[in-house]
């Protein structure tokens, strides 16, 4: 079976470079497609601080595309580790989802900080965080996504 989707909006402001890290405190506005989505689709949306994004990485090649188990950012001082152990764009439908915390609505633009998806970029699905359906448990990683992400929430450098 394949599944069809089509983008329900895209970020129309905010960051436009492709990068690795310093996305901390980065404003984006995602805007909903009018032209399908009623201005009630986000009603009760701002009562919540964070949403779930579903995006794709539409601005990378899908030859990028790896299956195989690579280093994260090719650093040898990480272990290989395969595609379903990485959150880049090399996973199979290139699709990614962030947690931006949700700043204000205004009709069908979403005003939202800590998005990590550039202009241009086309949003597939969101929704309200719940915290309640968050992990489960107690919560461990190795020590690598640590060490690689230390500037990725990191202010962007002034240049």
């Amino acid at each position: 079976m394949v599944l069809e989707i089509k983008p329900i909006g895209e970020v129309v402001a905010g960051r436009t470079e492709v990068a690795d890290d310093y996305w901390g405190g980065v404003e984006s506005v995602i805007q909903l497609d009018e032209a399908e989505l009623p201005i009630d689709s986000v009603q009760g949306l701002e009562e919540f601080s964070h949403l779930v994004v579903v995006w794709h990485f539409d601005q990378a090649s899908p030859d990028d595309v790896e299956y195989h188990a690579r280093s994260p950012r090719g650093n040898p001082d990480w272990p290989a580790t395969g595609t379903f152990a990485h959150r880049n764009h090399r996973r199979p439908n290139q699709l990614a989802q962030s947690f931006p915390r949700l700043l204000k609505i205004d009709g069908l633009r979403l005003h939202v900080s800590d998005l990590d998806a550039v202009v241009g970029t086309q949003i597939y699905d969101l929704s309200p965080y719940f915290q309640e359906m968050g992990p489960r448990g107690q919560l461990h990683e190795p020590l690598w996504p640590g060490q690689m992400l230390t500037d990725y929430w990191a202010p962007p450098r002034r240049g």
